[in-house]
């Protein structure tokens, strides 16, 4: 399997394996058959349920149907930090390729080159001989997404190309741990490291990478490197154990952040 240099705002690299092309794909169908469902749910119950007809139904219909499978991978990606429901199943996330969690831009430059799988998400509205056009449609298309994923370096789509992200395999659960977020509930808290604020969310969210991949392997390599240009960026000195260290900078620019 590939791995993947992912650049930090620190001029460290870390390696990430890039999923696995199996992977990306059930993760795809997983998604599509929840898309699926979910439309003939809803479908079912607005014609058959309500017992509506006429425009309204069909405004309707798009408003509850459509559009929810319309922004489906955007929504998901921008609250499970990189996972639709099938790739979390997948254990397969979007990562910048400059470290850490993609940005809100980034999440919606591979959402607007989903331009090809957007049709079929119509054909909830207009069934018939539309949906067999539609399917054919996406089939050639999605041929064209294998290639370009085929023979690019880090196995990137369009999306990812036009956005900086890669695809890559990783058991990272999104809970509220594996944030940045951290609730300060010490009344007394002191803060060792104010000129933490220097960093940035994605400076705090790196760091949080950094540990949660350390954590897992047990290898502390790249924290100590990372550790020490925070070190110099911020000139401080500290005599903390490195995890100690990485974890009381977070909780620091938790507490600044937040604090009234």
């Amino acid at each position: 399997m590939s791995n993947v240099q992912i650049s930090t705002p620190f001029n460290i690299s870390l390696e990430f394996e890039i999923a696995a092309f199996y992977k990306r794909l059930i993760a795809y169908f997983l998604d599509l058959t929840i898309m699926v469902l979910y439309a003939v749910f809803m479908r079912k119950f607005l014609y058959d349920g309500l017992e509506l007809d006429g425009e309204f139904v069909l405004g309707l219909d798009i408003l509850v149907v459509s559009l929810p499978l319309l922004f489906y991978h955007l929504i998901c990606e921008i609250l499970f930090h990189g996972q639709s429901l099938g790739k979390k199943a997948m254990g397969i996330r979007v990562m910048s390729i400059d470290g850490g969690d993609p940005a809100v831009s980034q999440y919606l430059l591979r959402w607007f080159f989903r331009v090809w799988e957007w049709p079929l998400i119509f054909s909830f509205v207009y069934p018939g001989f539309y949906i067999l056009f539609q399917l054919i449609t996406v089939g050639m298309l999605g041929i064209i997404v294998v290639v370009i994923i085929a023979v690019t370096a880090k196995n990137q789509r369009l999306g990812d190309l036009a956005a900086n992200t890669a695809i890559v395999n990783t058991r990272i659960n999104s809970s509220i741990h594996d944030t940045v977020f951290m609730e300060i509930t010490q009344k007394d808290y002191e803060v060792k490291f104010p000129q933490v604020l220097k960093l940035s969310d994605r400076d705090i969210n790196t760091i949080k990478t950094v540990l949660n991949q350390s954590y897992k392997s047990g290898k502390y390599d790249t924290a100590h490197r990372i550790a020490a240009r925070i070190q110099h960026v911020l000139q401080v000195t500290t005599d903390m154990e490195v995890d100690m260290f990485l974890e009381r900078l977070i909780a620091d620019y938790n507490y600044l952040a937040t604090k009234e």
